[in-house]
């Protein structure tokens, strides 16, 4: 399972209607960064063959299964500091993670 903070799903749902837009998201991972993996989030209407689909506080989310490897039971917030803004992934899966938290290693 993946889930999603309420605050997390505040700021889908304005950027969401910023940019005239369903709430749905797609969340996945990419190669890359300075510990191998990057998380993805942007915005999605398509569930595509495979895809496991969550849905929590109104926002529906799709997830790849190579994604969902990587992602199983990874809790997402979103968080607002002077030093950072922005969403946060708490990926219990992650062994290793960067300083700023936008790439992880497994």
């Amino acid at each position: 399972m993946i889930s999603i903070s309420e605050k997390a799903s505040e700021k889908i749902k304005n950027m969401a209607l910023a940019n005239k837009c369903d709430f749905d998201v797609r969340i996945a991972v990419m190669g890359g960064g300075c510990s191998g993996l990057t998380y993805d989030i942007d915005f999605e209407d398509t569930q595509n063959e495979g895809d496991k689909v969550y849905s929590s506080h109104g926002i529906k989310m799709y997830v790849d299964p190579m994604s969902f490897f990587y992602l199983e039971n990874t809790h997402i917030d979103y968080v607002e500091t002077f030093a950072f803004s922005g969403f946060h992934f708490d990926n219990p899966n992650a062994q290793k993670s960067c300083g700023c938290g936008s790439s992880f290693a497994i």
